[in-house]
């Protein structure tokens, strides 16, 4: 199951993780990313992305890839997924990637990319923030047994995906919690041509 999120969303505001003006690896994400990723009506609220924009917002040009998503394992402020991430994330001894185990300043899972596929559609994502509900659900997110998601709330919810993957998904809701999804890692050079290569973000952890 997936729902939907944008930078900018306050979705709850007595919450930790309940405002997307930040990310777990972004403290400044609305200001990195160039603003609310909708329409600003009575606080920042999502909006339809269509295919002949090329799935991206209507009233704003961002300054990150709006093909954005998370998942449950936040390798750097969870202690626990912090721990762990230098033996359970696949690539975290690849070039680019070893050494880095105890730099909070450095992120495995910012910017990795991940296919997902619904209803005959696919499309790709970088990683940007961390959730929902969850983080450190390494049976989830890294497994071989296909495990479902420990997170119970938002209809158990395995991932959020950002207006755009919405968009180029074809999801039935802009908002809701009802679209279920297949995803899986791809390296950079499984990415094929498509609108979520139009900007592709490269910043760390800040």
């Amino acid at each position: 199951m997936s729902t939907t999120f944008w930078v900018g969303e306050i979705f709850d505001p007595n919450a930790a993780d309940g405002s997307q003006v930040m990310s777990t690896y972004d403290s400044q994400w609305m200001q990195s990313y160039g603003g609310c990723d909708g329409v600003n009506t009575n606080g920042c609220q999502t909006e339809a992305r269509t295919q002949a924009k090329g799935y991206a917002p209507t009233a704003m040009t961002p300054k990150q890839n709006p093909f954005y998503l998370d998942l449950p394992f936040d390798d750097v402020n969870d202690a626990t997924a912090f721990a762990e991430r230098a033996s359970v994330i696949p690539w975290a001894n690849d070039p680019g990637f070893a050494g880095n185990a105890q730099n909070r300043s450095f992120s495995y899972m910012k910017n990795q990319w991940v296919r997902i596929r619904k209803d005959g559609r696919e499309c790709y994502g970088q990683i940007e923030d961390a959730g929902p509900g969850q983080y450190h659900d390494k049976d989830y997110v890294f497994g071989s047994n296909d495990a479902r998601p420990v997170n119970k709330n938002f209809n158990g919810a395995g991932m959020d995906v950002s207006p755009a993957l919405n968009g180029c998904l074809g999801f039935s809701e802009l908002d809701g919690e009802s679209d279920k999804v297949d995803w899986q890692f791809v390296a950079r050079d499984q990415v094929p041509a498509g609108p979520w290569l139009n900007i592709v973000t490269v910043s760390q952890v800040q």
